[in-house]
């Protein structure tokens, strides 16, 4: 893969086939919240490029026990970072959520918790409909992120689910069966083989990787160049 900067804005032009996204995130990740409402802006002005999106697994803190740990404490310790450092950084994603239309509400991310059985439903939720993948991604960015509720917790998960119109009794049956957990391993490793090691990673058409929470405009221009360079043999 290689990272992309488009360098002017390309033709539109709709391409032959849909672009693949893959969108690798954790719902932990308070920047990944930022990129996918960055992303959807950017798809919102760009109405003829046509895209395919797939959400993939990836854990910040996969060893994270089930009772989580204080914020202040992990963010300390993982980053060693000050305390204010991290009110500028509260700051500026609060701002940034803001300007695509996320809110980040103050004190709500209090502690850091274990999502490995959010990314399970999430595939499950992607066996449904890519929409219904999308909408549970964006309910528990905002369950955590702006309630400030554990995204782990299977009450927080079924509650999720039932907001977004999915059956919560199948959902149950998933959470309390395991079933996926090989399936989000595996896709959780093959991102991590192909180089993926922070997130948000917006990875188009499995060769261009857009890395971190970028601002409408950056996602706009790398579809556009993209598409635009996707159809140009045909036109040629």
């Amino acid at each position: 893969m290689n990272d992309t900067t488009a360098s002017s804005a390309a033709s539109s032009a709709q391409p032959l086939q849909p672009l693949r996204i893959d969108f690798v995130s954790d719902v932990a990740c308070p920047w990944c919240a930022v990129g996918l409402k960055s992303l959807e802006t950017a798809l919102a002005r760009v109405p003829d490029v046509r895209v395919d999106i797939h959400f993939q697994p990836f854990e910040l803190n996969p060893q994270m026990v089930p009772e989580g740990e204080d914020i202040e404490e992990h963010l300390t310790r993982k980053y060693r970072s000050t305390p204010e450092q991290r009110k500028d950084i509260r700051a500026h994603l609060k701002q940034r959520g803001a300007d695509v239309g996320f809110t980040f509400t103050e004190g709500a991310r209090s502690r850091i918790w274990n999502t490995f059985d959010a990314h399970r439903l999430l595939h499950w939720a992607g066996l449904q409909s890519a929409q219904a993948q999308r909408d549970l991604k964006l309910a528990l960015l905002t369950a955590y992120h702006t309630n400030g509720r554990n995204p782990g917790d299977r009450e927080t998960l079924l509650d999720t689910v039932r907001e977004i119109g999915l059956d919560a009794a199948e959902a149950a049956r998933v959470f309390d069966s395991g079933e996926f957990a090989d399936e989000v391993r595996e896709s959780e490793s093959l991102w991590q083989s192909r180089g993926i090691s922070s997130v948000p990673a917006v990875v188009i058409n499995e060769k261009y990787l857009i890395s971190g929470g970028q601002p409408p405009e950056a996602f706009e221009q790398a579809l556009r160049q993209i598409a635009s360079e996707q159809q140009a043999p045909a036109s040629a």
